[in-house]
């Protein structure tokens, strides 16, 4: 697996993604109130970044991600801090109950699988979120650069930019779209079965 091989590379990027993260809630604070909810899953968490903004934040975090070598990183990153971390893959389906937490969030997966597994990321993230699934990721706003990281690593990045906002309306009820820098953007998405 390309994650696991490269999964040292993200670790040295962990305290900027930390602060990265961190600085995204902040500016979504008010249409987010993340206080409001309690349990949150981190859908491909890698090295446990986001995991570890979202429990400084007081949430209950339960990070999944395919990658063994990614997560024994997190593992060592998260000691202490009470998060839960799995190694499972979505498109094998979540090893969680329908509505198992307030909120599903993927941040920079949905950009690297094809169509076809991004509707199962959404359908599952949907499941297992009981309020809202919200996918951290590009916006339209391209760069050489990125187009080229992206044409390497060999996901659906052009697809995904273009069509990202119609493919989650066919499996969201809502949508909503913050963009939170230059080229990224949190789609807010409420799950057809949620409240």
């Amino acid at each position: 697996m390309m994650f696991d091989s490269i999964a040292p590379i993200y670790g040295l990027f962990y305290n900027y993604q930390k602060k990265m993260y961190g600085s995204v809630l902040e500016k979504v604070e008010k249409v987010l109130k993340m206080d409001q909810y309690k349990s949150v899953l981190d859908v491909g968490c890698g090295t446990g970044a986001l995991c570890s903004v979202l429990a400084d934040r007081g949430m209950d975090v339960t990070g999944v991600d395919p990658a063994g070598k990614m997560l024994a990183i997190a593992m060592k990153k998260q000691k202490g801090k009470g998060i839960t971390l799995i190694k499972a893959n979505v498109l094998g389906g979540l090893p969680f109950e329908d509505d198992s937490f307030d909120i599903a969030i993927a941040s920079y997966v949905a950009h690297g699988m094809d169509s076809k597994d991004r509707k199962i990321l959404y359908a599952e993230m949907g499941r297992v979120a009981r309020h809202l699934a919200i996918i951290c990721d590009y916006n339209q706003n391209r760069s050489r650069m990125t187009d080229f990281i992206e044409s390497l690593e060999k996901g659906d990045y052009f697809n995904f930019i273009k069509d990202a906002r119609c493919e989650m309306n066919e499996a969201f009820r809502e949508v909503r779209v913050i963009d939170v820098a230059k080229r990224a953007a949190l789609y807010i998405c409420k799950p057809v079965s949620g409240e």
